[in-house]
């Protein structure tokens, strides 16, 4: 590849192979040529003049793309579509006179995109699934790591590492059943016409509106799609690369709040993202760990969220039967799109499958909040042995000021425990108030909430989908 233009990096970067290829000029152009095959077989079924030899000299030659005629053709003709008619009919003269009999070019571009688009959200679909199964194990892994929780990301009461994680998958559910209800709704275009009346097939078929309602039943059969779009102007419904691409921008949410969670974990020193041998943090400070697969994620995440916008917009301002001013915005938009998202998956699947979880940090930075959070339970203690209630209390506060005051501006550790321990009122050993500190006894229903959830919410999903399941992530850089 030349290195004096500009390439673009989704392609070089980030983008996985099997994406690449979905939007790859091989397989747009081939199914081009597929859907003319389709056309011509519908039409010969049907009566028209086309022969057994023409067919199959078409068939034989759908992979054999001449790109560089095609682009002197297009220089010429100013016209994508019918440069590589002209390509696809200098291959096969034989043929040449009955490729795209009857059609508009919204007949391979748009037919071709719907294709390309439903097997990109399969993939898609495939990657989260995936993504799910590993989140999940994780979460049933650590199901019972009690660890703060953080409201305003600020230390509140205690989770659970397997607790936390399942606030991610519901996210990541809620994106799956949205993919899965987009991917039921594809249909074709369709063998429709210039304005979607299909006038120039009611003229090749002697205006018999049951052979051109059976030529669009081939056509959308000999594709692999069971039904079309009814009504079409000259092309599909733009609304629908909306739909597509906001199932794309509500998994960019999703991880894009992930990833945010484990660079702020990162941060903590509590759980960080895999860190290969050789991987270096900073070109200046060589001690560095940073979470950079999770920036990339952020960073690619927000490029799906502002994408949302340009189907939105092009969907909005089509004119009456069609407008061409969504053709050259499509190409870029929708690709990028799938692309994006394509990679913060891939990059996810790589970090949930690697998670480092610092144990000791985590037990730590309790121990150091856990004091506060459980004066309620040690005053309740302290009553039940015969102390005053409004007394305790207002010793508890004095003592936690006290204790805050020299953590905060003396740098120094958490003594609240010590302090009480010292004073006869509350009639506690350290060691009985530690065993009232025990972090276990403040998760809640963390614990069983996370087998719950994955029982009744996830297996569901992953026996439904298991055939998906097992997806080798190898990334690019």
């Amino acid at each position: 590849m030349s290195k004096d233009i500009y390439t673009n990096p989704l392609i070089e970067r980030y983008s996985s192979k099997q994406m690449l290829h979905i939007f790859s000029s091989d397989k747009k152009f081939s199914t081009w040529r597929k859907l003319w095959v389709a056309l011509a077989k519908g039409e010969k079924e049907l009566g028209i003049e086309i022969t057994d030899e023409q067919i199959k000299a078409l068939e034989e030659n759908v992979f054999d793309i001449d790109y560089d005629k095609a682009r002197e053709y297009e220089n010429k003709f100013r016209h994508d579509v019918m440069a590589h008619v002209h390509t696809y009919g200098d291959k096969v003269p034989e043929a040449k006179g009955i490729i795209h009999l009857g059609a508009t070019s919204a007949y391979v571009g748009d037919n071709t995109d719907l294709i390309v688009f439903k097997e990109a959200l399969e993939l898609i679909k495939k990657q989260l699934v995936n993504l799910i199964k590993v989140m999940s194990d994780f979460a049933l892994k650590y199901k019972d790591m009690p660890t703060l929780g953080f409201t305003h990301f600020q230390p509140a009461q205690l989770t659970t590492v397997g607790k936390r994680a399942t606030l991610w998958i519901q996210d990541l559910l809620l994106d799956y059943e949205e993919v899965d209800f987009v991917l039921s709704t594809f249909r074709m275009r369709g063998v429709k016409g210039t304005t979607g009346t299909q006038a120039s097939f009611m003229s090749l078929f002697n205006n018999d509106e049951e052979k051109i309602k059976k030529l669009n039943q081939f056509v959308c059969k000999e594709m692999g799609f069971d039904t079309d779009f009814t009504v079409t102007g000259q092309t599909y419904p733009r609304k629908f690369d909306s739909r597509v691409v906001n199932s794309l921008a509500g998994i960019a949410q999703s991880l894009h709040k992930f990833a945010t969670d484990v660079r702020l974990l990162q941060n903590l020193k509590e759980i960080e993202e895999p860190f290969e041998k050789n991987q270096i943090g900073s070109s200046a400070m060589a001690y560095k760990r940073n979470p950079m697969r999770s920036e990339r994620i952020c960073s690619l995440a927000r490029h799906i969220i502002a994408n949302q916008v340009n189907p939105a917009m092009t969907a909005s301002v089509q004119w009456f039967e069609r407008t061409l001013d969504d053709s050259a915005n499509r190409r870029i938009s929708i690709p990028e799109s799938f692309m994006c998202c394509d990679a913060i998956l891939q990059i996810a699947i790589n970090i949930a499958s690697g998670f480092v979880v610092n144990d000791k940090v985590i037990h730590k930075d309790i121990m150091a909040e856990l004091p506060f959070m459980t004066t309620e339970n040690i005053l309740m203690e302290a009553v039940k042995r015969g102390g005053d209630r409004q007394e305790l209390h207002e010793k508890i506060r004095v003592y936690s000021m006290e204790a805050s005051k020299r953590v905060k501006q003396e740098g120094k550790s958490n003594d609240l425990l010590e302090r009480i321990a010292a004073d006869p009122a509350f009639n506690l050993e350290l060691s009985e108030i530690h065993d009232i500190l025990k972090p276990e006894k403040y998760v809640g229903r963390a614990i069983n909430q996370v087998t719950e959830f994955i029982e009744e919410d996830v297996k569901p999903i992953l026996e439904k989908n298991k055939d998906l399941i097992g997806y080798d992530v190898t990334l690019k850089v």
